[in-house]
């Protein structure tokens, strides 16, 4: 798989010693960053900084936020922590009131994910039945990406999308860790009978790499002990006057799929 890194390095953006946030410049304060950028417009660790509120002596809240997403290995790994994965953690500054208080924000984002997960399960969905409907679906969500991001597609046994494409987990700078809990929890919750897996290649390139075939093998085995079917594996990079801008490993015969 391509490599990215998911947050901008410590020595573009913060100080090598530790700094209060009163210390930081104001642009740098996570409160002043939300309201002068906007929600939309901020870092993870910015939105998760505002949640945690302080930090402890020797690590400022900011701080603190990066090593949470460091340790989780992303937002969306971090969405699926419950309090007592989070108090096991260990991480110095957070406590039994600040993770009890980001375990509930962390349920309140999932509850609303499953919501909408159940309200867009629709039965005039069209069909997902080759690559190229599969592409179609998450390119708008691939385009301009600029880390690597694995998503898995439910499909009933119709072969129709059950909700939006679930994001597993996005790259880091030397590893994109892709476990079969994170890519099996939603399927197995809603019932899918099938799932394509998906991922991007910032590059624009899509030819897959030896991990992207070995992470594929793994993740078939495991959805064959589960009784789920793994369809395809699409790769996604960018279209060329010569390619569509994705692979599909079934397409391609590079691995023997359900």
């Amino acid at each position: 798989m391509d490599r990215q890194n998911s947050y901008p390095s410590e020595k573009s953006l913060y100080p090598a010693m530790p700094m209060t946030v009163k210390e930081l410049p104001q642009e740098m304060r996570p409160r002043e960053e939300f309201l002068r950028r906007g929600a939309s417009n901020v870092t993870d660790e910015i939105l998760l900084a505002i949640i945690l509120r302080s930090g402890v002596p020797g690590k400022n809240v900011t701080e603190m936020a990066r090593e949470l997403l460091r340790r989780c290995g992303g937002l969306a790994t971090l969405c699926r922590k419950d309090f007592h994965e989070l108090r096991g953690m260990g991480i110095k500054g957070m406590g039994k009131v600040k993770c009890m208080e980001m375990a509930a924000a962390l349920e309140i984002s999932r509850r609303v994910a499953e919501h909408n997960l159940r309200h867009d399960r629709r039965d005039d969905e069209p069909a997902v039945r080759t690559p190229e409907s599969a592409y179609a679906i998450l390119a708008p969500l691939a385009r301009s990406l600029n880390q690597e991001i694995f998503w898995v597609l439910l499909l009933n046994t119709k072969n129709r999308v059950i909700g939006q494409p679930v994001e597993t987990t996005r790259g880091l700078l030397d590893s994109s860790p892709v476990h079969p809990r994170e890519v099996f929890s939603q399927a197995i919750r809603y019932n899918a009978a099938a799932v394509i897996l998906a991922h991007n290649h910032p590059s624009g390139d899509p030819t897959p790499s030896k991990e992207d075939i070995d992470i594929t093998r793994r993740m078939i085995e495991a959805a064959r002990i589960i009784g789920i079917r793994v369809v395809d594996h699409l790769i996604v990079g960018k279209p060329s006057e010569t390619a569509p801008g994705y692979v599909s490993l079934r397409e391609q015969n590079l691995i023997q799929f359900a």
